[in-house]
């Protein structure tokens, strides 16, 4: 056992740059995994970088200076940004209240209907059952009260984060779009020499992420817009909130839009009850998660999408409990980084077997 994992360690680490990118990945991760929360503002502003490059770019190569472009471009997606803010917040802020006081008429409602099924189904349901659940259920709503409390009181606090996040990511960004050359060479002097595996992989990469973020926010856009239409026309309340939600819920591949078709079915159920206007609720959303995984999707990340889904939900697993949101939004980019790092390490091994 020990000569055969000795055989398969010097087949897999004996080339220099194969150890280099074992050594960068493992620097990276261990980067992330345990000061993950002191460089947020970074990471934030890695992902807005990567998002703005391409008007940087365009605007480049029509003869604008870099700095200049940089400026353009920034200036006209935080005046985006600000106008959304004010735009659609007091809105959303606005219906989360009057959901939030709906929840009691809601959970009352719920619990008129599951006490009158022992009556209507004796066969089926039982009494004990029913207070079993609804006891479980009004703790939990209790517990969730106490949490939207806490979570309250720790939003104040952290306001003063946020403060910093708007003055501190900006400047980054900023400086990541117009020095991008100088950074990336500054970066290229403290990596070993020998990454040539490493570069590859990079190289990569880093068209798989810009890709993928440009991707996904266009996804984001276009889901919750079309939402937003479709709950407008259907005139389901909270529809501005339920959108958001809907449109953000593609952050979490298969997952985010199986938990966000619960609070859905529960407004349209406590909006109409059981009524043919419930049933076209959930067709029209049907209809949209079927063209966004089958459509836009693989419109988007055509690259991505060869990935099996096991392998996607899986690399949501195990990144999200590793790095929180940051594990769950590379999810993909992620399980796409391990597939690079084993074809390149399948196709150096091929290389060594042919000169053999």
């Amino acid at each position: 056992m020990l000569d055969m994992f000795n055989r398969w360690y010097k087949r897999r680490f004996s080339d220099p740059d194969a150890a280099s990118l074992v050594v960068i990945l493992l620097g990276g991760f261990l980067t992330i995994y345990f000061l993950g929360n002191l460089i947020a503002p970074l990471l934030v502003a890695i992902v807005l970088a990567y998002l703005l490059e391409w008007p940087v770019a365009r605007l480049y190569k029509f003869g604008l200076p870099r700095s200049l472009s940089v400026s353009i471009v920034l200036l006209v997606f935080v005046g985006l940004m600000v106008m959304a803010v004010f735009g659609l917040v007091p809105t959303i802020w606005h219906q989360v209240g009057n959901l939030v006081a709906d929840v009691p008429t809601m959970f009352n409602d719920l619990q008129s209907y599951v006490s009158s099924l022992p009556s209507r189904y004796p066969d089926f349901v039982q009494p004990h059952l029913v207070d079993t659940f609804m006891t479980t259920l009004r703790e939990k709503v209790l517990g969730m009260g106490e949490s939207v409390v806490k979570g309250s009181l720790a939003s104040l606090v952290s306001l003063a984060a946020l403060g910093v996040y708007l003055i501190l990511v900006p400047l980054l960004v900023f400086f990541l779009l117009k020095d991008k050359q100088e950074m990336l060479d500054i970066l290229g002097g403290v990596l070993p020499k020998n990454r040539r595996l490493a570069t590859k992989v990079g190289v990569e990469m880093n068209q798989q992420i810009s890709n993928y973020i440009r991707g996904k926010v266009t996804e984001i856009l276009i889901v919750g817009s079309v939402s937003y239409v479709t709950f407008a026309i259907l005139d389901l309340r909270y529809g501005l909130l339920l959108a958001v939600l809907v449109g953000f819920s593609v952050l979490i591949p298969y997952i985010g839009a199986a938990a966000v078709t619960i609070p859905v079915a529960m407004v349209g159920l406590y909006q109409w009850g059981v009524s043919p206007e419930f049933w076209w609720l959930l067709v029209a959303y049907g209809i949209i998660q079927a063209l966004d995984g089958n459509v836009l999707v693989p419109i988007l990340f055509s690259e991505a999408v060869n990935l099996h889904p096991v392998a996607i939900i899986i690399a949501v697993l195990v990144f999200g409990g590793l790095w929180g949101f940051w594990g769950v939004f590379f999810a993909i980019p992620l399980a796409t980084l391990v597939k690079a790092v084993w074809s390149a390490f399948s196709a150096t091994e091929h290389d060594e077997l042919l000169e053999e």
